[in-house]
């Protein structure tokens, strides 16, 4: 089974500081890595200040978007220095059909939400019994 099979294709292909333009407020594309065991392939996203009640994920049509909102920030009266720019999540994937999409499952610990995408039968590697003749 060669990894092109399983692989995620990245229906959104930008850095994680760019903007997204297409919701209402300020939203970024989460960086993630995305890594192969035998049985699944895991996705890690930094998605630091969501809340599990502020996150969705979402699957239609073979393809799986994660949208994690960011509170509002306290306001300080009056900023004298503002750098940190905070905003929500946005990122999607297309799924080829060696995930097993019935079975995909999420956690959100500390500002990292791990996916896990179990592999379909078909895509599960396996060793084929020899029979001696």
């Amino acid at each position: 089974m060669s990894n092109q099979e399983v692989q995620l294709s990245e229906k959104q292909n930008e850095p994680a500081e760019t903007v997204e333009l297409t919701r209402e407020g300020l939203y970024f594309t989460p960086a993630v890595d995305i890594y192969e065991t035998p049985n699944e392939l895991v996705v890690l996203a930094d998605m630091p200040g969501v809340r599990v009640e502020d996150l969705d994920i979402d699957l239609k049509d073979d393809t799986l978007s994660i949208i994690g909102k960011v509170p509002d920030p306290e306001q300080a009266e009056c900023f004298l220095l503002n750098e940190y720019r905070t905003g929500s999540y946005f990122r999607s994937f297309r799924l080829t059909d060696a995930v097993d999409q019935g079975r995909i499952s999420a956690a959100l610990a500390d500002g990292v939400l791990k996916l896990k995408l179990p592999k379909a039968a078909k895509a599960v590697p396996r060793k084929i019994p020899i029979s001696g003749g």
